[in-house]
């Protein structure tokens, strides 16, 4: 998995082995068609994604259709209003087939409540997917730099993250593994 589809990575590499497990037994599985919105501008969502496979368009409409980012596999979708219960400032299709996890947002909210240690590591993953998207965007905005020149900052992690990293993203491929990508809701 390349530099830039390490936000799924961030949150799912810091759970456990049980709360791996909850994530497969609660989430969904949802299959987009190309050109399928998956959340809309300005109406609130329900769930915490989990791009599968495939590939996803961000844009935004203020005066025409604006895109902001394309999400590969191992990308999270949703993390912002997940936070901070506002609705989506951006649109977000499939731009081909692609498959989601979708994690229902009143059975992780549930979960964080009941599991101090599960909470933990979640936020924990979350605020270091969040802290990337950050440092990306500045690049972007003060280096005027395309996101495939953000290799550069793989240069300025240290092994500790390396390591994190490598574990976490066996992890996202057990998930895959232990999903069952061939039955999903529409």
């Amino acid at each position: 998995m390349s530099q830039q589809t390490k936000n799924a990575l961030f949150i799912l590499g810091g759970l456990d082995d049980s709360d791996l497990q909850w994530v497969i037994n609660r989430g969904k599985v949802r299959t987009l068609l190309p050109d399928e919105t998956l959340i809309y501008e300005g109406r609130p969502i329900n769930a915490l994604y989990i791009v599968l496979n495939g590939l996803l368009r961000v844009s935004i409409f203020p005066s025409g259709e604006k895109e902001l980012a394309m999400l590969p596999q191992g990308e999270v979708v949703g993390e912002i209003s997940f936070i901070d219960s506002r609705p989506p400032l951006a649109t977000v299709k499939a731009v081909d087939r692609s498959q989601v996890l979708a994690i229902p947002r009143y059975e992780l909210n549930a979960q964080l409540h009941r599991n101090a240690g599960f909470s933990s590591r979640f936020y924990q993953g979350i605020s270091l997917c969040l802290a990337s998207r950050m440092r990306g965007t500045i690049r972007r905005l003060g280096y005027q730099v395309e996101d495939d020149d953000l290799d550069v900052e793989a240069e300025g992690i240290d092994q500790t993250v390396k390591d994190f990293l490598t574990v976490a993203e066996a992890k996202f491929n057990w998930l895959i593994q232990n999903l069952d990508l061939t039955s999903d809701y529409l």
